[in-house]
């Protein structure tokens, strides 16, 4: 489903893009193969709880004009135990490369506590985005004076000026406050939609996309989601199932004036239901590290790389603010399945990112094509991939 370009009402935006969710094929669905075990929606939502909602903003052709568009931006939500929840949930951050913005980064650090949803937005979207947060947060608030859960929110960005009027400061509270209102359990919508509708990746259009992993009763049974909002890489270091596709698709660049092969920024949203604390999640933060390595990226000096895991289990506990918390520890012997999950789901999440992204024209003409299915398709057959001829595009 394409989201029309005159779109501009943030509730219409979202609706759309919610019903875009299940509208196109998804790597698996070409035949792509990847290990491990998806959750029955392959999406950060098979976690219990996680929400997530996006406002996507698409208007205007041609010629950019700063504050009147083209317009190319957006906003995605992500809740960790749904809109009602009102506590604390343990997380912890990693960055691979450092060129870009988290906000409530330092009390994340020091308290291992996220009382907060996670935003994604543009570059210069960031502030607005915030405010917006704390807004929202401070209708839901019980009162009681300063909280660093209300007061500073998770909010990141990765940068859409080839696409999008950037200096326009097109998102409004309102749409912010959309995205978390919107904001449910269910499919995902992918690509160019919501935070990720004016990103790059490996000089195709990308922007968001999702997958998760169920693990074996064996190894506890726990699941794991991952959200990405994918504008990084170079591409002829893009690899897709292990092969080295992008040496191959060296065409279809973006049109003149894009950034710098190897410019851009991946931010990383990890969830799971498994009994970790926040020294647990910082490792499991880690390695998005290398799931963004299997898909090619180098955290490169200008790439803003930011990963953030969070558990949902125990929030009644991990939120007292009297008394002890009595909380379950998975133990560090048993945590490998969780690192490989990660890694996994990562790698399946940015696939999936760039399958579900359309070509995009934006501010001054400029172009970026999508990921050619067919041909990549050709590709992997050719490497011995075990993978089905495509869906049509």
């Amino acid at each position: 489903m394409r989201i029309p370009r005159s779109l501009s009402h943030p509730l219409l935006a979202l609706a759309l893009a919610a019903t875009a969710a299940a509208a196109g094929p998804r790597a698996r669905d070409l035949g792509i193969p990847f290990p491990g075990t998806p959750g029955p929606l392959n999406a950060i939502t098979d976690v219990a709880g996680v929400e997530v909602g996006h406002v996507t903003l698409i208007r205007g052709e041609g010629k950019l004009v700063v504050g009147e568009g083209p317009v190319r931006t957006g906003v995605t939500a992500v809740l960790p135990r749904g809109k009602t929840f009102a506590g604390r949930v343990f997380a912890a951050r990693h960055n691979l490369n450092g060129n870009g913005e988290m906000t409530g980064a330092s009390w994340l650090d020091e308290s291992g506590g996220l009382g907060s949803p996670i935003l994604l937005t543009n570059t210069h979207s960031v502030g607005v985005v915030r405010d917006a947060v704390i807004a929202w947060l401070i209708k839901r608030s019980t009162g009681g004076g300063y909280s660093g859960d209300v007061s500073l929110p998770v909010v990141s960005e990765t940068y859409d000026g080839f696409l999008n009027d950037i200096d326009g400061f097109h998102v409004k509270p309102a749409d912010a406050s959309a995205a978390l209102e919107g904001a449910t359990g269910g499919p995902v919508a992918e690509g160019g939609v919501g935070g990720g509708t004016g990103m790059i990746a490996h000089g195709f259009k990308g922007g968001i996309g999702t997958s998760s992993r169920v693990l074996p009763l064996e190894e506890g049974g726990y699941t794991l989601g991952v959200l990405v909002q994918a504008n990084y890489g170079r591409r002829g270091n893009l690899h897709i199932a292990g092969v080295p596709v992008g040496r191959e698709l060296s065409d279809l660049t973006p049109t003149k004036g894009a950034p710098k092969d190897g410019q851009g920024s991946i931010v990383i949203i990890i969830a799971t239901d498994a009994p970790l604390l926040p020294h647990q999640l910082r490792r499991i933060a880690q390695r998005a590290s290398l799931g963004v390595g299997l898909v090619g990226g180098r955290g490169e000096n200008s790439s803003g790389d930011l990963f953030l895991a969070f558990s949902t289990a125990s929030p009644d506990e991990v939120s007292k603010t009297a008394g002890l918390a009595q909380l379950a520890m998975l133990p560090n012997d048993r945590i490998n399945p969780l690192f490989n999950a990660t890694v996994n789901a990562t790698e399946e999440a940015i696939v999936n990112a760039l399958i579900a992204a359309e070509t995009m024209t934006g501010i001054n003409g400029n172009i970026v094509h999508a990921l050619p299915h067919d041909r990549l398709m050709t590709i992997l057959r050719r490497h011995n991939a075990s993978a089905s001829p495509p869906a049509p595009r």
